[in-house]
């Protein structure tokens, strides 16, 4: 098991991991389902690879009410029928901009106009929040090789 180049960076620059907590409480706050939070928690830090984002990301789900089969499939979220509508379209908006780089059209107007149609401005601006703020994380715990259960 590769071992740890350094602590977290945001851990590293006084107040970094603060601002990061305090945009993480105001998305908690705007009004989205936990759960939708936590899946796409979960799935963008599956793709970018980031071992304690996933622990974190099924601990989180787990206690938001996701179901087990959710939590097992939802690298699988499309081959699956243990996801709704909404689930469906915020895993989808999480892949597209967690891969903006692998698309000359990094969201395309059928996943954005899939997640506008569940969810308001608010919800919309809360959901690509968490998208990023899990992003950031994944690339700062990536990188430096965060272990998953050091918390």
């Amino acid at each position: 098991m590769p071992t740890e180049r350094m602590p977290n960076p945001a851990s590293l620059v006084p107040g970094a991991m603060e601002a990061l907590m305090d945009v993480t409480k105001a998305i908690m706050g705007a009004g989205l389902d936990g759960k939708l939070l936590a899946l796409t928690h979960l799935r963008a830090s599956q793709i970018n690879g980031c071992g304690p984002c996933v622990a974190g990301g099924v601990h989180q789900a787990q206690q938001h009410g996701v179901t087990t089969n959710q939590v097992h499939a939802v690298a699988a979220w499309r081959e699956t029928p243990w996801f709704t509508d909404d689930e469906r379209a915020a895993l989808a908006l999480t892949e597209a901009v967690t891969r903006l780089a692998d698309h000359p059209d990094p969201v395309p107007d059928h996943v954005w106009d899939a997640a506008a149609k569940h969810f308001d401005h608010k919800e919309l601006a809360a959901l690509l929040l968490n998208i990023a703020v899990t992003n950031t994380f994944n690339r700062l715990n990536a990188p430096t090789r965060q272990q998953a259960g050091k918390w």
